[in-house]
């Protein structure tokens, strides 16, 4: 089995760019009504954006994400943040140490879709917690 995202976007290019400059990720696929990105560590991993009016999303969910949000794990969620702020996209929170093991931040990406993006960390940085 094989599990793919696919997040419903009103502009396919912006999104595309969004993940491409903050992630890294590599576009497997790419056309007017749909975009598939893969991790460039492995090509298996991927994430799709579909454009929302598209004839394939059935029009009750013809609307932009809501109610959930997609995570990134990445090896360094401060660089990843640091990019961010860089980049200017919109923090919904601080990277911060949660009490599951997780350091992460929010964003959001150009359709509104919450982006969570984080890394393990130990109990040797535990202390640190936002930037």
């Amino acid at each position: 089995m094989k599990i793919l995202t696919n997040i419903c976007s009103d502009d396919l290019s912006k999104c595309k760019q969004f993940y491409i400059a903050l992630l890294g990720l590599n576009v497997k696929y790419d056309s007017d009504w749909y975009v598939q990105l893969c991790s460039p560590l492995n090509s298996e991993i991927e994430y799709g954006l579909i454009q929302k009016d598209h004839e394939l999303v059935p029009a009750e969910y013809q609307q932009l994400p809501t109610g959930m949000y997609v995570t990134f794990v990445v090896s360094d969620v401060d660089s990843i943040y640091k990019k961010a702020v860089q980049l200017g996209v919109p923090i919904v929170q601080r990277p911060k140490n949660e009490f599951y093991g997780q350091r992460r931040f929010l964003t959001k990406d150009p359709s509104g879709c919450l982006i969570d993006i984080c890394s393990p960390f130990s109990t040797s940085n535990a202390s640190v917690q936002t930037e």
